[in-house]
């Protein structure tokens, strides 16, 4: 079950498309951050189920902290949000351990698949 989510965003409005972006019928506790090491800090405080976590920010690149995510958590579900589609971006985050990418801003329709996904990943971590 997902409860808690945290958005890393430098962009204000892209963390508020993604908010507007979850399902409305469920109730999650959102966490927010500013920059990948705000985002790494929350992280470590607040122990989301999911991340969606951009790649181009300051003090901290999304891709630095997605490895320093993996390192405290391998099974941590991030779900990188970002403008940068080029195939060997979105090769090296998979690579990383990211679950999946997706393109900004990001539609209803990807959050609530892409939740699916991480629950589905979630369950499969927890029978092990």
């Amino acid at each position: 079950m997902i409860k808690k989510i945290l958005i890393v965003d430098d962009s204000i409005v892209a963390r508020t498309c993604t908010k507007k972006a979850l399902p409305k019928d469920a109730s999650y506790e959102l966490y927010e951050a500013f920059d990948g090491l705000s985002g790494l800090e929350q992280f470590k405080t607040v122990a989301p189920d999911v991340t969606f976590l951009d790649l181009t920010m300051p003090v901290m690149s999304g891709f630095e902290a997605l490895d320093e995510i993996k390192k405290i958590d391998k099974n941590a579900v991030v779900i990188v949000v970002t403008a940068d589609i080029q195939k060997k971006t979105i090769d090296r985050v998979l690579e990383a351990g990211a679950l999946l990418v997706i393109s900004k801003p990001p539609s209803h329709e990807e959050i609530s698949g892409a939740l699916e996904k991480a629950r589905k990943f979630i369950e499969g971590v927890m029978k092990k």
